[in-house]
């Protein structure tokens, strides 16, 4: 059975949940978002190729990334890193640079669990500004980009 993302947005919130088993454990799945040589061969949606210009993956750290599209459009993104405990958690915030005004910022709670059989489930709780931040993430096509990384991620844990 293929494993699937699942993203519920209750409405009238201003936050979000993500969740997703993969079929590795979740040191493998940690070193997956914390090395850029690892991050740029599943961020993003598939048809987009990323670029790492910064990931410095500890508490305090920082980090800044682009995907761009088969049209040449760039779309970047970048936040602070409030913490970083390998391999169960990170703390971080995110931007969309692309937002039609800046301060658009949203705080990401990621935790990975081990599972039997070699297998971990990563919980990621998105806490937007307002309601209608994180309404235009989700029309601006996060969904389609989170999905499409997560199967691009199942793929690349695979050849690990």
């Amino acid at each position: 059975m293929t494993p699937k993302t699942h993203i519920i947005a209750e409405k009238g919130k201003q936050e979000l949940f993500i969740t997703r088993e993969f079929d590795a454990p979740r040191e493998l799945v940690y070193k997956a978002f914390s090395e850029p040589n690892l991050l740029v061969q599943w961020m993003g949606p598939k048809e987009m190729d990323t670029i790492v210009h910064k990931l410095d993956n500890r508490s305090h750290g920082s980090w800044r990334f682009s995907h761009t599209d088969p049209h040449k459009n760039t779309h970047a993104f970048n936040g602070t890193i409030h913490e970083a405990s390998a391999p169960e958690r990170i703390i971080r915030t995110f931007e969309y640079e692309g937002m039609p005004e800046r301060g658009h910022v949203s705080l990401e709670f990621l935790t990975l669990e081990n599972l039997q059989n070699n297998r971990s489930k990563m919980s990621i709780q998105v806490v937007f500004k307002s309601v209608e931040d994180r309404d235009g993430q989700i029309e601006a096509g996060m969904e389609r980009g989170v999905v499409d990384s997560h199967e691009r991620l199942d793929v690349l844990l695979k050849s690990l």
